[in-house]
């Protein structure tokens, strides 16, 4: 399967917005205006209170084609293509604060979040490019060309150490084009609204019914391609981001053994935990994003260290234990968040 821009997500979401399934009220009471359609290989559902009522979709429709244009490595002329061809090229905003934000969590995460990871994604048949049969030589090769320590942004350019490095942001660009969507509508003057893209959400002020937006959390079941056909829990997200990775829904085998799409930058293999998904609330969804996938690449007790000394950031661990039993870790500021069924 091909899209027009990310083809897949290496980390698959499980975040389900509520609201989207009784939409059609938001239309009786002729504020709440509600938009959806498809974008970065996936699909959005965007809810806000709209100043005269007037439809902003076009608007946002035209963010989407800017932002695939700037971060897309589906779509050959690129901000990001032109980059990993080492081709001259001049970064945008869209690009500038991803690579910001991205070498932040980079270090932050002692290197466990890493937009540099894009060779070893291709390879294992995750990216755009063509899948290898990897074996211990191949990813050891593959190693010596991914660290962000090898590229670095001067002025409006990227300057690699090795012309073979190439970069991948889908672990934090939905995030990212979350927060974009949002500060659109701000400076249209909407202050209730949701934005959801693939999973990724920013949520501010109440839905039409004067309540706090809640979202769903999908149980994290092996192979379950439905979201929001069997929730796990249901948050109440208000002024936040909060973005879901988990490695359930999608693999590939090799050679007889499953492997997901989470990427460890550090050993170059897929991740196998019992971590099942990871949800993060954060004051944005670009951070939220991150450090979504950052738990998944981390494991259950690096994820809790992690959360606890970066700081703002709320979790929602879903795990197994040896019995094959889902067990769930919660920061005491999810647990607040978390609505009674």
């Amino acid at each position: 399967m091909k899209f027009a821009s990310f083809q897949y997500k290496h980390i698959f979401l499980a975040g389900l917005i509520i609201p989207v399934l009784t939409c059609c009220s938001y239309f009786q009471r002729g504020e709440y205006i509600y938009n959806e359609g498809g974008t970065q290989g996936t699909s959005y559902h965007i809810i806000y209170q709209s100043p005269k009522s007037i439809d902003l979709h076009d608007s946002i429709k035209n963010i989407f084609h800017r932002f695939d244009l700037s971060l897309s490595s589906y779509i050959p002329n690129s901000i990001i293509s032109k980059v990993n061809r080492n081709e001259d090229v001049n970064l945008d905003l869209y690009f500038d604060q991803v690579f910001k934000a991205s070498r932040d969590v980079y270090k932050q995460s002692e290197g466990l979040f890493d937009i540099t990871v894009a060779p070893l994604v291709n390879a294992w048949g995750f990216g755009p490019e063509r899948k290898l049969h990897m074996d211990t030589a191949i990813v050891d090769s593959l190693l010596q060309v991914v660290g962000m320590e090898k590229v670095k942004m001067t002025g409006r350019k990227i300057v690699k150490s090795d012309p073979r490095v190439k970069i991948d942001v889908n672990a934090i660009a939905q995030g990212y084009s979350c927060d974009i969507v949002a500060g659109f509508l701000e400076r249209m003057g909407v202050k209730n609204y949701l934005v959801e893209i693939g999973g990724e959400i920013v949520a501010k002020g109440h839905n039409a019914e004067g309540n706090v937006w809640r979202v769903g959390v999908d149980r994290p079941a092996e192979g379950s391609m439905i979201p929001g056909r069997e929730l796990q829990a249901v948050v109440e997200l208000k002024n936040k981001g909060l973005a879901t990775s988990g490695n359930y829904r999608k693999f590939i085998e090799e050679n007889g053994v499953k492997y997901a799409h989470t990427i460890n930058p550090k050993t170059g293999y897929p991740v196998m935990s019992n971590l099942l998904s990871a949800t993060i609330v954060a004051k944005d969804c670009i951070t939220a994003d991150a450090y979504a996938t950052v738990c998944m690449v981390a494991g259950l007790e690096k994820s809790k260290e992690i959360i606890k000394r970066v700081g703002g950031l709320e979790a929602y661990l879903i795990y197994s234990d040896q019995n094959g039993e889902y067990k769930i870790y919660a920061t005491k500021g999810m647990e607040k968040m978390l609505a009674e069924e």
